[in-house]
């Protein structure tokens, strides 16, 4: 009866029953049968740290209560935040790993190791320039013969002093490396790092 009710009720509103159930499981199939609920709402971020650490922002600015809304909602931001991040920094992994050197369609357009060493042998030839102007002030303060010598005249005599003995022993280390190797005698190539021979089987064959 009460199903007649409502056939009644619907035949008077102009509607069809059947055809709004046929509509409803043509359009929504997948969400018929299944029951939906909503998620608890969990922060990305302790609670208590993060609301301290506003409170103690929030003070400076004059604002003494920071309602548990904005601590969540903070939370919900770093997180997205952080995802966003994650997802680029994928994204630009995977650009590394893809090679372009072998494709036609890409030339090279700069070439980074290259100008990185040029900078770097530009910095060496600066730092040897300077190192040959400070040894020829040095030098100059050695020869020096000036009878009133004044405490800067003294400190470059001294370190003029010592870069002079720091470069006999480096002399001295060179020539007894030298003279070590000269009492070793030439390298002999065993007959396995001889190119164009390869051992199989216990036995040495030239290739």
């Amino acid at each position: 009866r009460d199903d007649d009710d409502i056939n009644d009720v619907a035949s008077m509103a102009g509607v069809n029953l059947n055809e709004e159930s046929a509509r409803i499981m043509a359009t929504n199939s997948d969400l018929v049968g299944t029951q939906i609920q909503s998620c608890k709402d969990e922060p990305f971020l302790a609670a208590i740290p993060l609301h301290k650490r506003i409170l103690e922002t929030a003070k400076k600015l004059g604002i003494i209560d920071v309602p548990a809304e904005v601590v969540t909602f903070i939370s919900h931001a770093t997180q997205n935040r952080l995802r966003t991040v994650i997802e680029k920094v994928t994204v630009i992994t995977q650009h590394r790993m893809e090679s372009y050197k072998d494709d036609e369609w890409y030339e090279q357009a700069t070439d980074v190791r290259s100008q990185l060493k040029f900078f770097e042998q530009l910095e060496r030839l600066e730092k040897q320039r300077k190192d040959e102007q400070e040894r020829e002030i040095l030098l100059k303060a050695a020869k020096s013969r000036s009878r009133q010598e004044d405490p800067e005249q003294a400190r470059l005599k001294q370190k003029a002093k010592e870069m002079q003995q720091q470069e006999l022993a480096q002399m001295r280390q060179r020539d007894a490396n030298l003279t070590a190797l000269a009492a070793i005698g030439p390298r002999k190539k065993r007959k396995l790092d001889a190119p164009g021979l390869l051992t199989i089987g216990g036995e040495v064959c030239v290739c």
